[in-house]
């Protein structure tokens, strides 16, 4: 728990009009270490990689990781009852990911699963990204590519002992030209699975390469399609994840699944509702926002699993302001605000990022973002997270 402090340690945080305002932290919400109990929604949260700041490389083609803290984070996502969605985008998965490491990383997050698991007697819930980043996505010509890549690495995550997260491809969208173009990719990557998986819609939002997946531009008409392609493949389908940032599309494509298949939410702006649900239905959770705001959401559902949505509504509306900022256009750089997070908290020792993405985002939304954090009560020690902030408006530039 953390002690209460003083209402007068301040920061002076730059604005965008780019002025110095004197802001005056508050004192942090206290969450439980460890979660109290299980949830009634599955919950995993996308988690984030740490890279080894003192590594002799070339930081933006090269990915070097800190192993140590990139397996304790995982291991305290899971102590909080989150699942890790392992290798996804939040991983920086095609933006300084590559596979070999993403593979690596599942192996070596699969075995910290299992020793995590034998030390606290219940089950570390995690799955893995399944793509086709491989491939020289530009230079794809055929669909016989793009199943072998998707088998290449099915065959690897599989081989590793791990669940399947079927992510989107830009070698896909790239030589697709029609629905029935995703239906034969997607019959045969499926047709193929041990185990069910879940199907990953990432939004060209998130990543441009990926717009008018399933073979239309318009989400809806692409909706029918991936609801047709999960409908042929239920037994094949733990899930489908969502990454649209739009409630209403989601809410529609969920009332459309077949009985045992679950949506996953992946809103990041419209979480907690969505989870909550409504009088014919809830969405479980695959959230990049979760590696962010962990103790809170952690908290969050442990109260709606008891039947206090009350507090459920409590804990997570000062989150979404938050991830709303992390998430802001342009959406694909929010994993520069997630490791931010991370740093300000004292869970890595640095804000240095795979592909040099700590330079993503801007001085005045670092520090919009940590006005949010202290707002949500998510600066678990204030004056440590003030101290950090003050040393990166130092490199900055400003005294």
């Amino acid at each position: 728990m953390n002690a209460p402090i003083l209402s007068s340690l301040k920061i002076n945080l730059p604005t965008e009009a780019g002025k110095l305002e004197t802001f005056v932290l508050s004192e942090p919400r206290t969450y439980p270490d460890k979660a109290k109990g299980a949830f009634n929604r599955v919950a995993f949260s996308a988690a984030h990689v740490v890279a080894d700041a003192r590594a002799a490389n070339d930081p933006w083609i090269d990915c070097t990781l800190d192993w140590e803290r990139t397996l304790a984070y995982r291991e305290y996502l899971w102590d909080l009852g989150l699942g890790v969605a392992e290798a996804m985008d939040t991983a920086q998965r095609g933006m300084g990911l590559d596979w070999p490491t993403s593979l690596e990383l599942i192996r070596r997050a699969v075995k910290a699963g299992k020793a995590w698991e034998a030390r606290n007697g219940r089950p570390a819930l995690i799955a893995s990204g399944c793509g086709t980043d491989h491939l020289d996505f530009a230079h794809v010509r055929s669909f016989d590519e793009v199943i072998r890549a998707y088998e290449e690495q099915m065959a690897a995550i599989e081989k590793a002992g791990g669940r399947l997260i079927v992510m989107a491809s830009r070698a896909l969208a790239r030589v697709a030209k029609s629905p029935a173009d995703y239906e034969r990719v997607y019959d045969r990557v499926l047709g193929q699975a041990r185990e069910p998986v879940i199907i990953h819609w990432l939004g060209e939002m998130f990543d441009p390469a990926l717009a008018g997946y399933w073979g239309s531009p318009d989400h809806m008409q692409a909706m029918k399609t991936a609801v047709g392609v999960i409908n042929a493949h239920a037994a094949k389908v733990d899930g489908v994840k969502i990454s649209l940032l739009d409630k209403e599309k989601e809410i529609v494509m969920r009332r459309q699944l077949p009985r045992g298949v679950r949506m996953y939410t992946g809103d990041d702006f419209n979480y907690a509702e969505l989870i909550a649900g409504d009088e014919k239905g809830y969405s479980d959770a695959l959230l990049g926002i979760f590696d962010a705001i962990a103790p809170a959401a952690s908290a969050a559902l442990t109260a709606l699993a008891a039947g206090d949505r009350k507090s459920f509504d409590a804990i997570l509306a000062p989150t979404v302001p938050l991830s709303r900022h992390i998430f802001k256009a342009p959406t694909r750089f929010y994993k520069t605000g997630v490791v931010f997070m991370a740093y300000l908290n004292g869970l890595q020792d640095h804000f240095v990022m795979v592909g040099g993405q700590q330079s993503a985002r801007s001085l005045p939304h670092l520090a919009e973002l940590f006005r949010l954090a202290d707002r949500a009560g998510l600066l678990r020690d204030p004056d440590m997270a003030r101290r950090r902030m003050v040393r990166v408006l130092s490199v900055h530039g400003i005294a």
